[in-house]
């Protein structure tokens, strides 16, 4: 797609965003979705890029460095969030966290060869992924509509908030001078777009409509994050789409039939077990740089 092109997209989704505002409505809109003709306007936008840079660029990068070489620099790039995680789990009041995400720093930078391998792992110490976005949550701070941001892809006002925040907690962005920094950045994004060709291979084989899956188990994934891994029943951010969900179900129930079953072509998903779809031009809320 040429330079003119991709700005033509950028205001055709802007227009959308105004024009189609009143479009997300109806018996199948999401609540926590209420900008979903702008977002999957961005979407589109986010594919066209992967599809002509950054998949391509990816895939060369994966035939050609060794595995190996790509692990070791997944482990320095991984040290560096661990940085962040250490001081999210601070600010939410997780100690045990936070001194094991310290001693993770630690031992890998000085016995991992400034992180190129990963000691701590093998040695006991679990990896936590805590960002600001989550720490916001944990703080009861609402998630906001959902937002597919350029080049990022799924977000949510909070996420994006906690994103800019975490920005400032990466010792990436403090490497000088400032051409390494962006060599470093452009490496890390291929390498984290390298990382995840499988899993966007496992969204095109799995959801009629990838938007829908990736937005539902990007929401999901969230709040079993920000839970540790419990979320409650109800999470307060979900609270339109489950009063929805019961008030179906009791309609079912006064008329004496069964529930809908699921459908076939959308299958459920178990946030424990499923790995966060990303966009597809790469991670994100994973990648914090």
């Amino acid at each position: 797609m040429t330079g003119s092109g991709v700005h033509k997209r950028w205001l055709l989704a802007a227009a959308a965003a105004v024009a189609l505002s009143g479009c997300a409505t109806g018996p199948d809109r999401n609540p926590r979705d209420p900008l979903e003709p702008f977002n999957r306007e961005v979407t589109k936008i986010n594919e066209d890029l992967d599809r002509g840079i950054f998949r391509p660029v990816a895939e060369v990068y994966s035939d050609i460095v060794p595995s190996p070489i790509r692990t070791a620099v997944t482990n320095v790039f991984s040290n560096f969030s661990d940085v962040y995680s250490a001081l999210n789990n601070l600010l939410q009041g997780k100690p045990t966290r936070f001194a094991e995400d310290t001693m993770r720093v630690a031992i890998n930078t000085v016995l991992g060869l400034g992180g190129l391998i990963d000691i701590a792992t093998p040695a006991g110490l679990p990896k936590y992924n805590e960002d600001f976005g989550q720490t916001l949550g944990v703080w009861g701070v609402p998630s906001g509509p959902y937002l597919v941001l350029p080049l990022f892809g799924p977000s949510t006002f909070r996420d994006t908030t906690g994103m800019i925040v975490d920005r400032q907690a990466d010792p990436g962005a403090y490497i000088y001078p400032v051409s390494l920094r962006n060599s470093l950045t452009g490496l890390r994004l291929v390498n984290t777009r390298a990382n995840l060709l499988g899993a966007t291979s496992l969204i095109e084989q799995a959801a009629l409509d990838k938007y829908a899956f990736t937005r539902d188990a990007y929401l999901q994934r969230r709040s079993y994050l920000i839970h540790d891994g419990n979320p409650p029943d109800s999470d307060g951010d979900d609270a339109d789409t489950d009063a929805a969900a019961e008030g179906e179900a009791a309609a079912d129930a006064a008329q004496g039939t069964e529930p809908a079953p699921a459908s076939p072509t959308q299958p459920a998903i178990d946030p424990s077990q499923q790995p966060m779809p990303v966009p597809p031009m790469g991670p994100t809320p994973g990648l914090r740089f």
